[in-house]
């Protein structure tokens, strides 16, 4: 299988779910534009945490901001041509941020996985401020006819939240990964183990 995974949101665990997500299926990673290197790479962390095959970015960007104004920060044009999932089959590609961060300044990321034709999973909190994020993320997607694979929650569980979001978007429920503490591959791989069915993502 080949699948995306987007987030509703920035820092919601999205990384650390497709880390889990690639090694639980043998899968290559891939994050297209990566942004922020001062602060490390989510490639970095993903093979910390697990995945053997790492594949390098199409973009590496300095500041950890939206990738259309890191690129004009760092004088770099971003080429969506250049933005071709590579042909790794399983593969995790990770987008950045929430599915209508701005890749350049005329092309939003759903703009991009509605041209790569793959399914996608979306990454939500289980928090407040959730239901709202989650179903507007839906509707993007949507209203660019990508596949919705499913919905996987990051956080503590919550299930009026995750029940509400899934009924009232009509998607799938994958599971909830619990926050980790200490998170490390080991502990990372035995939570998807206890909390995803893998047979969901074959």
């Amino acid at each position: 299988m080949r699948v995306v995974v987007t987030g509703t949101d920035t820092g919601i665990g999205k990384t650390v779910f497709a880390a889990a997500l690639a090694r639980a299926m043998g899968a290559s990673y891939w994050k297209p534009i990566q942004s922020g290197l001062l602060d490390g790479a989510d490639g970095e962390t993903v093979a910390t945490l697990g995945v053997e095959r790492v594949l390098p970015e199409a973009y590496r960007l300095t500041e950890p901001l939206s990738p259309h104004r890191a690129a004009e920060l760092d004088d770099v044009v971003i080429d969506p041509a250049k933005l071709v999932p590579p042909a790794d089959d399983p593969l995790v590609i990770e987008g950045a941020g929430g599915v209508l961060v701005p890749v350049t300044r005329d092309l939003l990321y759903a703009d991009v996985f509605a041209r790569w034709g793959l399914p996608v999973v979306l990454v939500a909190r289980t928090g407040l401020g959730t239901i709202n994020h989650s179903l507007l993320s839906v509707e993007a997607l949507r209203a660019r006819a990508v596949t919705i694979h499913g919905i996987a929650l990051v956080g503590d569980a919550n299930e009026d939240n995750e029940a509400t979001i899934c009924a009232m978007a009509q998607v799938k429920r994958l599971g909830r990964l619990p926050k980790l503490d200490p998170l490390d591959a080991e502990s990372l791989a035995a939570a998807f183990t206890e909390h995803f069915d893998l047979r969901d993502f074959q």
